[in-house]
């Protein structure tokens, strides 16, 4: 099995304490600043995948409505708004048709936030709940039904998705530094978390999974999959200390698995190329088989700011929808 060691010394990211400045009002709304929020509002968080809504938003629906993008052309018949008819088109066949236009819709937004031992290293929980937070303040400016689940090894938090849930989500993230076990438990296995997890999203939805990922590949795929299935749109967010990916350790020491409070006596030097070979391969085997199977994956540093890092991920998925329309 895959094994990375979790070490017990770190050194802060200045640059997720310099996002952290928000004037706090409730509890969460560290999470938000607003300098963040300004850079990014100019990029939809829009769902990759026809979803399903009751009130008019930003995503594709699987229906016809009104919008202002045309989908096709039907037949007139008795009783369909004239206004509708294509004169345009009529002039050349001398057949009337309707314009159909595709409906726009709301979405559900569902976070999977990591809040395993492991995720206490470093910045890399304060990261994860600021990404979470800037996810479900953008997607609810859309008015989309944002939820959240925290898990280590079980669901810890759950609040269900509803367009008044923000606060309530904001509040959750607050508490979550609070809920990571003090003491080792059973290892975080995602397989199990989100089989339990898959029934709680009943309709299509967006689905972002925020964790440091250390389990195998095929287990992490063999989880995601639970919720792929079920048509959603998932986004698989990794995020990481840089230390974690570089090994910069000069002294040896007595380094820590966080998960079990295991201690293995480092020599940095003498392991630091294998470590980080082992690191780059787990990371890219991941990228390769999410990315295979349809699934967004980004991976996330802690040290660059957030604005940058939503900007490049959500930049990225709109070129993609995009794409997916010119084709």
């Amino acid at each position: 099995m895959f094994r990375v060691i979790r070490v017990s010394q770190f050194n802060s990211s200045d640059a997720i304490r310099a996002s952290m400045t928000a004037p706090v009002h409730s509890p969460g709304a560290q999470f938000l600043d607003p300098a963040v929020l300004a850079r990014i509002s100019s990029l939809e968080l829009r769902a990759r995948a026809v979803v399903e809504g009751f009130i008019q938003g930003l995503h594709r629906a699987p229906h016809l409505g009104a919008s202002t993008d045309f989908a096709e052309h039907r037949p007139y018949v008795p009783g369909d708004d004239t206004r509708r008819v294509d004169w345009k088109l009529f002039a050349r066949t001398d057949r009337y048709f309707v314009k159909e236009f595709e409906a726009d819709t709301n979405t559900n937004l569902m976070l999977f936030l990591d809040v395993s031992r492991s995720m206490s290293y470093g910045s890399k929980l304060q990261y994860a709940c600021t990404l979470a937070a800037c996810l479900a303040y953008f997607s609810s400016l859309q008015r989309d039904r944002v939820g959240l689940a925290t898990f280590a090894n079980g669901v810890v938090d759950f609040v269900p998705p509803s367009a008044k849930h923000l606060r309530l989500v904001l509040h959750t993230l607050d508490r979550a530094p609070r809920t990571v076990p003090s003491t080792p438990a059973s290892p975080t296995r995602l397989r199990e978390v989100f089989q339990r997890l898959a029934d709680s999203v009943r309709r299509r939805s967006m689905v972002a999974i925020i964790s440091d990922l250390y389990e195998e590949p095929d287990e992490v795929l063999s989880a995601v999959n639970m919720l792929r299935g079920r048509g959603n749109d998932l986004m698989v967010l990794h995020v990481m200390e840089p230390s974690e990916r570089e090994f910069p350790f000069t002294e040896s020491s007595n380094f820590v698995d966080l998960e079990s409070d295991e201690k293995m006596p480092i020599i940095p030097e003498y392991l630091r190329d294998d470590y980080q070979k082992l690191i780059t391969g787990h990371i890219d085997t991941l990228s390769k088989r999410l990315v295979g199977q349809g699934v967004d994956f980004a991976h996330f540093d802690t040290r660059q700011p957030m604005d940058k890092a939503l900007f490049a991920y959500l930049g990225a998925r709109s070129r993609i929808e995009r794409a997916r329309k010119v084709g």
